[in-house]
């Protein structure tokens, strides 16, 4: 398969090579149980071609990844009963494997989780969250310019 690391886990179960319990395939993504859920029905969905992370991600992936994650969705709600999904992408930082993957795990009103898996913690005042929201947007402002197209 073009754009497949070797020695990547999802890219073994993407040539067939690893075991993995597949809920959902098209030509672009699949989408398969995590072998270690947070809640049972936490399914992992990814692009077919390795990419490390989001940014790294062609621009025409977005939609098909982004659509499939609105399907798995809703049939995990549906589905499953689950009164929601928790969707989340690790970008090098607890991303335990190198190959992007949108975490869709059901939730349950009172299942015990707690907002993120992570402490949360203030801004200092009002300023240093400006200061962030412009640094933030000098940075996008400067990633659109850059974009092709």
């Amino acid at each position: 398969m073009p754009g497949a690391a070797q020695d990547c886990a999802f890219c073994g179960i993407v040539r067939g090579e690893a075991p993995a319990a597949l809920v959902f395939a098209d030509e672009l993504t699949l989408a398969f149980l995590d072998r270690r859920p947070v809640f049972p029905g936490h399914v992992l969905l990814a692009p077919r071609a390795h990419h490390e992370t989001l940014a790294d991600l062609p621009s025409d992936l977005l939609a098909p990844l982004f659509g499939n994650a609105q399907l798995v969705e809703r049939a995990i709600e549906q589905g499953l009963g689950a009164d929601g999904v928790f969707l989340a992408i690790n970008n090098h930082v607890s991303q335990s494997v190198p190959h992007l993957h949108v975490h869709l795990v059901p939730r349950r009103e009172k299942d015990g989780l707690k907002g993120f898996f992570w402490p949360r913690q203030r801004y200092a005042d009002e300023n240093a969250m400006n200061e962030m929201a412009e640094r933030l947007r000098a940075a996008i402002a400067t990633e659109q310019r850059r974009a092709p197209g």
